[in-house]
């Protein structure tokens, strides 16, 4: 039954020769400078009863989460992750008896100031049983970047419109639809170490020897911004 002059009408997904659509992607890609850095540390202890493992392992990371918080308003974030304590089993006899038990805390610290991160990073990979991963380089999501790539992909789609429009001789007239494709391409850690982030993983030292500094270089990151967008424009005269 066709819609009577009171109903409204149905959208159409394509235009008219009075009011011709054309169709268009904008996308923006930058390069930007990280702003946060996270290292994970794993804090290990050994003994050969449990309670003397779990005290071992209290101490060590009391240190290290000591050690962290030394480097005051540089660290933005401390939490802790998983912990574990297990039993090592050895063959005794038919039977199986415990050797020794495991401790591991896992440790997760971000922090802004890149000067300091690499002195930590140091210092702690200093510790006796204790490994650091990272750093992982990435953008806080209310980075002003992500806001910059969507502007920029926006005002490409209207630049591309524009020139075809001006190609056929007419102008835009009104903005039908944007739509938003996958803004940014950002990661979060813990993912695995891609293009927007990298990892390597630092074992503590078992000289007394002072070492010095990490030199580390902070990982430019790519954000990506998409949009479809969908124009009316004058009729062109063909």
């Amino acid at each position: 039954m066709a819609p009577t002059a009171e109903e409204p009408q149905p959208a159409l997904p394509y235009g008219t020769p009075d009011s011709p659509r054309i169709a268009v992607r904008g996308e923006a890609h930058l390069e930007v400078d990280p702003e946060i850095a996270r290292i994970g540390i794993t804090v290990s202890a050994r003994g050969t009863d449990r309670q003397g493992a779990l005290i071992d392992l209290t101490r060590r990371n009391t240190t290290a989460l000591d050690l962290v918080k030394t480097y005051g308003d540089a660290v933005e974030r401390v939490e802790t992750g998983a912990f574990s304590i297990s039993p090592e089993l050895t063959k005794h006899g038919r039977g199986e008896r415990i050797r020794a038990y495991h401790g591991r805390v896992h440790i997760t610290a971000e922090l802004t100031d890149f000067t300091a991160l690499g002195e930590l990073t140091t210092r702690l990979a200093d510790l006796d049983l204790t490994r650091v991963d990272g750093p992982w380089w990435a953008l806080r999501p209310t980075s002003p970047s992500h806001s910059q790539a969507r502007q920029q992909a926006v005002r490409e789609a209207v630049q591309r419109a524009r020139e075809y429009a001006e190609a056929l001789g007419t102008t835009l007239a009104a903005l039908i639809e944007l739509a938003d494709i996958g803004a940014e391409n950002t990661q979060q850690y813990p993912q695995a170490p891609g293009r927007a982030m990298r990892s390597m993983s630092y074992a503590a030292d078992t000289t007394d020897t002072e070492v010095a500094a990490l030199d580390l270089e902070p990982q430019r990151q790519h954000v990506y911004a998409q949009v479809n967008a969908r124009f009316t424009m004058a009729p062109p005269q063909l």
